[in-house]
């Protein structure tokens, strides 16, 4: 019970940070797809860096366990094909679609209903899938740093310094 308080408390603060973010907006999504507004790659690269400092200083604390999946290339280029098409027809990505329906945003709740229903098919498909396109690029368990074969702490100050500079860039571009 403890943890789904928990996840009621994230998905709630989650749900804030994206509308005081602005990026469950539909103009601020349609920016995105058309590389012309940068509001949702900085809020998703910010989310990203911190959770990465955040993430491997639990795991060296011995606070957290990392539980990694494998890296399958079939899967990741079908499933991102599938939520870009998603995202483009309906200008929502599945977080921000929630969050707009919170909103009062009705045209959000056809873009839940087909998440839903992908969800339905993905299920019914699966042992198909898994035979077949859940092979295809199987890498395993990997990440970047076993990759390089070097400490996760130096790929990170690597990717923060990346990141401070991509938004830099985006502001000097007024992205």
């Amino acid at each position: 019970m403890t943890i789904l308080i928990y996840g009621l408390i994230t998905g709630i603060l989650f749900g804030f940070l994206l509308q005081k973010g602005r990026v469950i907006r539909y103009d601020k999504q349609l920016g995105a797809l058309r590389l012309t507004d940068m509001t949702i790659v900085k809020f998703m690269l910010t989310t990203i860096l911190v959770s990465m400092v955040g993430v491997y200083l639990l795991k060296d604390l011995g606070l957290a366990k990392l539980s990694i999946k494998p890296t399958i290339l079939g899967g990741v280029i079908l499933g991102g094909l599938i939520f870009g098409v998603g995202w483009g027809l309906l200008g929502y990505c599945p977080g921000t679609s929630a969050g707009a329906l919170g909103e009062g945003r009705w045209d959000a709740f056809w873009g839940i209903l087909g998440m839903l229903t992908g969800a339905a098919i993905y299920a019914e498909v699966y042992p198909t899938i898994k035979q077949t396109v859940l092979t295809w690029g199987n890498y395993g368990k990997i990440t970047l740093p076993q990759v390089l074969g070097i400490n996760h702490w130096f790929i990170i100050p690597v990717f923060v310094i990346g990141g401070l500079v991509l938004f830099r860039w985006f502001e000097k571009k007024g992205l």
